[in-house]
């Protein structure tokens, strides 16, 4: 299918943020969405590959930038300190991401009842609170994602639903942060779904990542396609 894309900015207050939109040349009425919340880098190749490729099967594909002005980081200590507001003030990051997702709503080509958040590493924490938040979307993905729950208050019920992939090696993750993780899911009566990757490390879908066993971040390709996989069925029950 051929795609188009384009970066449009959407502002939270004086902050513009340079979204990259990719969609099917010749779109029929309103589509399904799928938001791509970046590794802590930023919006970068990698999340607008992954648009693109979301385009190809007919939905419209949004690599978001959390940080704005398109800004990204490529050594760890740029990365930390771009990440590092977001993750200090857990009602900062999830009001830019209410900001998000109310403008998306507004957006005539977008089918608003079929909004999924998708995020790797710590876009996986951001669509984790956009569903812990109830904030409207129909379902969210959490990609090698990060579990700590924010400290503000929560709903005692998670509307959409949510598939999580998680890889057991994952020093950034330990086993209690899942199992309580799990808990927390189970409380909140969502409809979830996790699977581990017994070789899985951090990252592990992610080709442009430094291999790092120690610091825990190791590409697999075999697990990235399982992850396809899983991922697009999952959004075929979904979006349809």
């Amino acid at each position: 299918m051929l795609t188009t894309h384009e970066i449009r900015p959407l502002y939270d207050g004086n902050q513009r943020l340079d979204f990259y939109y990719s969609y099917p040349d010749k779109p029929q009425g309103r589509l399904p969405a799928v938001l791509i919340f970046s590794p802590w880098s930023g919006r970068n190749h990698f999340a607008e590959h992954k648009a693109n490729l979301l385009a190809q099967t007919g939905y419209i594909g949004i690599a978001v930038d959390l940080y704005g002005d398109g800004k990204t980081g490529e050594t760890k200590a740029e990365c930390s300190a771009l990440m590092r507001p977001f993750i200090e003030d857990r009602q900062f990051l999830k009001n830019r991401i209410t900001t998000i997702i109310n403008h998306l709503k507004q957006d005539p080509t977008i089918d608003d009842q079929k909004i999924v958040v998708m995020g790797y590493c710590f876009g996986g924490l951001c669509a984790l609170d956009t569903v812990r938040n109830n904030l409207g979307v129909c379902a969210g993905i959490s990609i090698h994602g990060l579990y700590s729950k924010p400290d503000y208050k929560l709903p005692s019920l998670y509307g959409a639903k949510l598939l999580t992939l998680h890889g057991q090696k994952d020093p950034m993750v330990p086993a209690q942060d899942v199992h309580a993780f799990q808990q927390e899911l189970q409380n909140a009566e969502v409809d979830w779904q996790m699977i581990i990757y017994g070789l899985g490390y951090h990252a592990f879908t992610n080709p442009e990542v430094p291999n790092d066993p120690h610091f825990g971040t190791v590409f697999n390709a075999s697990l990235d396609n399982r992850t396809t996989v899983y991922v697009n069925a999952f959004l075929k029950e979904i979006l349809g």
